[in-house]
């Protein structure tokens, strides 16, 4: 694109041709763009246009503009180029160009110039809302240790989830889709960075295996890239509402160092860390239970012999100081002060919600927060529905301790385990019904899942069963050797893109969403570490029969304990190949009798091992 000034110089008084080489692009930065009336500039303020032009006006002014033909032999211009170059502030610079001698093209300029300046501006937000179209929204919502089998899409029939049974006719349901741990720490930190756990320290074979508590200083260090930053890089609004349980400081109260702001996450509400049964009054301990019950023991031990020595000393059948009585009872207070600072208060430090970095409750109130979590993710859409978003919405259902409203209290044939599994689904139609009634359900890529199977020896005397059920699979929640412990649903929905009713049979894994999220974002997936996620777009569109995947390794800890090898291969080779990797038990092999396919699950052997392990330590 060429700019040539036509008439005297000084006083702002000068007149632009701009030359548009065909073809041509034409970028608009708004609605309507600012110009100079017949490429004149206000005399009083060269720097402020005194007309405006409108879109259509524009768009008629720039088929003016591909008609006509500005560098025809005898217009009699001197050209000098109109260039633009970026400043600080992003806008274009222009350079004026030499005094020339009027001819017919000072009057094209008259009748062009406002269009052709438009032009410079015009095509330029075509091109951003043209890419920015091209991104769709992306809402990703996880359960917590639900089971496969606690949904009527997948075979539940007493059940009743009819908003994400109508997601999965929607869209695409995924029959072997697999945690990458069956613990939610490790789980969560391989779906956000897309790899296992133990790459980054997020995992381990001893110990504890999930953050226990708030003001730990583990968590999911900063070097890792998640889904989130990336698609912040590019655009997106990406924002968190619901569980982290990643960590939130290092060394200091207030460094936020493992905090979902620090990950690329631009917004946060929720809880940092994870439900348990401290969070509700009245319901037995669970963080630490069983040293906090050894802790009080030998407190009582020690307290009853104080009392007896005193005692005997009052009686004069023990010639003890009562110096030392003293020491002994202030060294008991001590170190009762010490645990009980801790394990005393465990609903005060660990079940809080946040905004930002700001804790909003302390502790928070059950009761309550299903609605302010729905209620933030429904704003969350709103707010940033001309944009493109990112939301991930983690829920607290359907962790124990099960906090229930009163609307679905007794309304299941599952006591509070299945009332709770209701009001999830409950849940998950409110956030449907928001994207529809903001426009944005064929805009927005929807997927819903759990981060591991349910709990199976979550039980209660007076409650019963409080963990999920797994279906056909063996296991559960802890059990990373067993189908029910990894095994969890995937469905994904995007209308027009992905077909209604499609299912997939293909093994595939949470740390796939990475980069398929990053794909349909415009991001690239880091290049600098191992990425064990594969993209799932093609085989959800079904440009592709069979998953990227050809093993599926599973790990208790930092140790492989499973490995699954999906077979692509038929005849002597693939099957040798086999057998030089894996040691293949035929009384694992998981076959769902619904779908023709099938694919192993083996054990591995280390060589000093005399029997194969079947699951993971306890925690």
């Amino acid at each position: 694109m060429e700019g040539r000034r036509i008439g005297p110089r000084g006083r702002g008084e000068g007149r632009w041709v701009v030359t548009v080489p065909k073809p041509s692009l034409v970028f608009v930065t708004s609605s309507f763009a600012l110009v100079t009336r017949g490429g004149r500039r206000n005399p009083q303020d060269p720097g402020k246009p005194v007309s405006k032009i409108s879109y259509p006006e524009a768009q008629e002014q720039i088929k003016q503009i591909k008609e006509a033909d500005f560098t025809a032999p005898g217009a009699g211009l001197w050209r000098r180029g109109l260039r633009a170059r970026s400043g600080a502030s992003g806008s274009p610079r222009f350079a004026t160009g030499p005094m020339v001698r009027r001819g017919r093209a000072a009057v094209a300029s008259r009748a062009c110039g406002p269009a052709l300046l438009t032009v410079c501006l015009l095509l330029r937000t075509c091109e951003f809302k043209t890419a920015d179209a091209s991104k769709p929204n992306i809402l990703l919502i996880m359960a917590d240790d639900l089971g496969i089998g606690d949904l009527g899409c997948y075979g539940n029939r007493t059940l009743r989830t009819p908003n994400i049974d109508r997601l999965a006719e929607e869209g695409v349901r995924l029959t072997q889709h697999l945690a990458a741990a069956p613990l939610c720490t490790p789980s969560r930190a391989a779906f956000l960075t897309g790899r296992h756990s133990f790459r980054s320290g997020m995992d381990t074979s001893g110990g504890y295996r999930a953050l226990q508590w708030n003001g730990g200083s583990g968590g999911l260090p900063q070097n890792e890239t998640t889904f989130a930053r990336i698609l912040q890089q590019e655009g997106y609004a990406t924002g968190l509402i619901g569980k982290w349980h990643q960590g939130v400081n290092c060394a200091t109260r207030g460094d936020h160092c493992h905090h979902p702001l620090r990950h690329g996450f631009d917004y946060f509400y929720g809880m940092p860390f994870t439900l348990v049964n401290d969070c509700q009054p009245g319901r037995p301990p669970e963080v630490d239970a069983a040293l906090r019950a050894q802790l009080w023991r030998y407190t009582q031990w020690v307290a009853w012999g104080i009392v007896t020595v005193a005692v005997g000393r009052a009686c004069g059948l023990l010639s003890v100081p009562w110096r030392a009585v003293l020491a002994a009872a202030s060294l008991l207070l001590l170190f009762f002060a010490s645990w009980f600072a801790s394990f005393g208060f465990v609903r005060r430090w660990n079940c809080i919600l946040m905004r930002g970095y700001e804790v909003t409750e302390q502790p928070m109130v059950l009761e309550r927060t299903t609605a302010l979590l729905l209620k933030e993710a429904i704003a969350y859409m709103e707010r940033n529905k001309h944009r493109p978003f990112l939301l991930f919405v983690s829920l607290l259902h359907v962790h124990v301790p099960l906090v229930t409203t009163k609307e679905f209290l007794g309304t299941s044939r599952h006591g509070l385990y299945g009332d709770n599994v209701e009001e999830m689904d409950w849940f998950v139609g409110q956030l449907l019904h928001a994207l529809e009634a903001n426009g944005l359900k064929n805009k927005t890529l929807t997927y819903f899942t759990s981060d591991h199977g349910g709990h199976l020896e979550a039980t209660d005397g007076a409650l019963g069963q409080l963990g999920g059920w797994n279906g056909i699979f063996r296991g559960g929640k802890g059990m990373a050797g067993w189908e029910g412990g990894i095994r969890v649903p995937g469905i994904f929905r995007w209308p027009g893109v992905l077909p209604a009713g499609r299912v997939v049979s293909e093994p595939t894994s949470l740390m796939d969403v990475f980069p398929t999220v990053v794909q349909l974002g415009g991001g690239q997936v880091p290049r600098d570490r191992v990425m064990d996620g594969r993209s799932l777009l093609a085989l959800l569109q079904g440009t592709a029969q069979h998953s990227e995947h050809e093993f599926l390794f599973h790990y208790c800890g930092e140790g492989l304990h499973a490995a699954r090898w999906h077979e692509k291969e038929q005849g002597t080779q693939a099957h040798t190949r086999r057998k030089t990797i894996v040691i293949c038990l035929r009384e694992h092999l998981c076959h769902d009798p619904r779908t023709q396919n099938q694919t192993w699950m083996v054990k591995v052997q280390s060589p000093d091992a005399t029997e194969p392990r079947h699951r993971c330590p306890p925690t």
